[in-house]
């Protein structure tokens, strides 16, 4: 009789085992069942497995990297090779890949906009398999509901200390603010990039800014791609440091010698 009471209680045991185990795996393991998720499993092997992991699951440690070259060539060990992608949705897969940031071409390196690397179907593929995971749907911001003035002043608050004030992109330590006057940002990219916070990027969320006010960022940013300049040269609108630069080295000397020439003919 108790054998056969502990023989139950081990298959109890051993059931409650299994089903926490279940419980606790993550959502869309394996081949999800749809079409395209199902192709974007095969290609996330292909292109995402060696840095993310199986899973989606990332990364937490790699092996040391070579950086550099020649004398200034050193060994380096990063930390979370990859992070995970479970629960990022269809939002930062579609930005990463639709941007060219992804797939990355050397562990390491600063994702850097470029021409899309994967057919669109291929990245429909790959959003639709990340998506199986959970996480935020692709945003659809309506810039012509928001308001240009608004969208400039909160341009200006969070966002002109990294990617300058008319969005040509500036310096930050050891990384480069992109600019945002480049082929292909449309609003669907710069909502992607306000909510998901690429690399260093700040994130910000719905609380930090609202729908509506980010479709006034938008609508100044898409402005901002294509200013108007009723004054005549805008000097690529780089701000008041070249605009100075063009009055002290430019301006001033072709006055000066225009005074010098006029003064030469009323001496005559």
């Amino acid at each position: 009789m108790n054998g056969r009471v502990l023989i139950g209680a081990a298959a109890v045991a051993l059931s409650l085992l299994l089903a926490s185990s279940a419980a606790a795996a993550p959502h869309g393991k394996g081949t999800p069942k749809g079409r395209l998720a199902a192709r974007g499993y095969h290609l996330y092997g292909e292109y995402c497995l060696s840095c993310h992991g199986a899973n989606a699951s990332g990364k937490e440690s790699a092996p040391a990297n070579s950086i550099g070259s020649g004398p200034y060539r050193t060994q380096q060990r990063q930390r979370g090779i990859a992070p995970s992608l479970q629960g990022v949705g269809a939002l930062a897969a579609n930005f990463y890949l639709r941007t060219g940031y992804m797939p990355l071409a050397h562990v390491g390196l600063q994702p850097r906009r470029q021409p899309q690397q994967l057919s669109d179907g291929q990245v429909r593929a790959l959003v639709a398999y990340i998506a199986s995971f959970g996480g935020p749907k692709i945003p659809r911001p309506q810039p012509w509901r928001g308001n240009l003035s608004q969208g400039q002043a909160l341009f200006t608050e969070h966002c002109a200390g990294c990617h300058q004030v008319v969005a040509q992109g500036g310096y930050v330590t050891n990384v480069i603010a992109e600019p945002l006057r480049v082929p292909g940002m449309d609003a669907r990219t710069i909502a992607e990039a306000v909510r998901i916070g690429p690399y260093i990027m700040p994130t910000f969320t719905y609380k930090a800014l609202s729908e509506r006010q980010l479709d006034s960022v938008i609508r100044y940013v898409l402005w901002a791609q294509k200013p108007h300049s009723p004054g005549g040269w805008g000097i690529d609108f780089l701000g008041p440091v070249p605009e100075g630069l063009v009055t002290w080295f430019i301006a001033l000397p072709l006055l000066i010698g225009f005074c010098l020439v006029l003064g030469r003919r009323l001496r005559t």
